[in-house]
């Protein structure tokens, strides 16, 4: 398995083929990203493979089987995505043989919610923080501080799974109100893209859920099988649950990008009812969510490695894995 030092030599390599006609190839042991220059071909960089961790493409890219050599041989993650960020195809097998683990993870009582809230406790903790920092003092921020704290005073009496669910949801409802009141923000949609707030935010979290998904790979875990999100057909709940923590530093981007003007209205254009960012914004868009996350690389590792050890020990509550935002 990874260490600390592994991640810390290795990189997550973010390729855009929205636009631009790219693609990858190997030569002499190292990644070239090549672009179409008329008839030829222009290297647009070269890495070693030694020195990746992870390849996002973004848009449509040829993959031949001398790269899924490369990337088996040395453990890389590659993932493809529609430029709309629906998965293509996703390929890593870094401990697809920890059938231990994963015979934990069925063992465990769908009706044992201990896990889950700490995983909402943690989530709400960085919710208040990203209040706090925020230094404001009006009626809304108010009654989401308020909420944050009583929600996290009330938390460890909570058993019944239903009414965890509502107080999240309570608690999400009443942050975002507060957090985006600058921005218009009316209430959370998700994939509905009716406003551009809700795009955005469909954005940046699916790329953290990707991103995220890229570090529980390297334990071995059955993705499906989750101890807050239910199994459902297809979703990966454990990779939900894990995100739930890290959601902030989205917020946060989108807050910060809309109020220095990085993120605009002008970005988006309406279709049948819908935004939708515009092509030629995407790359900005994707690389600031990439770059940002790419810095929290060793806290999102920090976390899942210590949830592994945390769930194969199955060691005292206290020693449960926080994300401190």
């Amino acid at each position: 398995m990874y260490t600390f030092k592994d991640l810390d030599v290795k990189t997550v390599f973010v390729i855009n083929c929205i636009e631009h006609e790219r693609s990858l190839r190997v030569m002499n042991g190292e990644l070239l990203l090549e672009e179409k220059n008329g008839e030829k071909n222009k290297t647009l960089t070269k890495i070693p493979f030694q020195k990746l961790l992870a390849l996002f493409v973004i848009g449509h890219l040829t993959v031949t089987t001398p790269l899924l050599e490369k990337c088996k041989k040395y453990n890389v993650a590659l993932a493809v995505v529609k430029p709309n960020l629906r998965p293509v195809f996703y390929w890593a097998d870094y401990a697809e043989a920890n059938f231990l683990l994963r015979k934990k993870q069925y063992e465990y009582s769908d009706n044992d919610i201990t896990i889950a809230k700490h995983i909402v406790c943690n989530k709400i903790k960085n919710q208040l923080t990203a209040l706090n920092k925020t230094r404001k003092k009006d009626d809304l921020t108010i009654l989401a501080v308020d909420t944050c704290k009583a929600a996290i005073d009330s938390i460890c009496d909570i058993s019944d799974y239903n009414k965890l669910l509502g107080l999240e949801g309570l608690v999400s409802k009443t942050f975002f109100k507060a957090y985006y009141n600058a921005l218009g923000w009316n209430k959370r949609l998700p994939r509905t893209k009716m406003d551009i707030l809700n795009v955005t935010l469909d954005i940046g979290y699916s790329i953290l859920f990707n991103f995220i998904e890229c570090f529980v790979r390297m334990f071995g875990f059955d993705l499906y099988k989750g101890v807050y999100h239910r199994s459902w057909f297809k979703r990966k709940s454990l990779v939900c649950d894990l995100m739930e923590p890290f959601r902030c530093i989205i917020d946060h981007i989108i807050l910060l990008a809309f109020n220095r003007n990085q993120f605009k209205k002008s970005d988006f254009v309406l279709l049948k009812s819908e935004y939708h960012l515009k092509n030629e914004c995407c790359g900005e868009y994707y690389k600031l969510f990439y770059s940002t996350l790419i810095s929290y690389k060793m806290d999102v590792f920090r976390y899942i490695q210590s949830y592994y050890r945390f769930f194969m020990q199955r060691k005292s509550e206290t020693e449960f894995p926080l994300f401190k935002y």
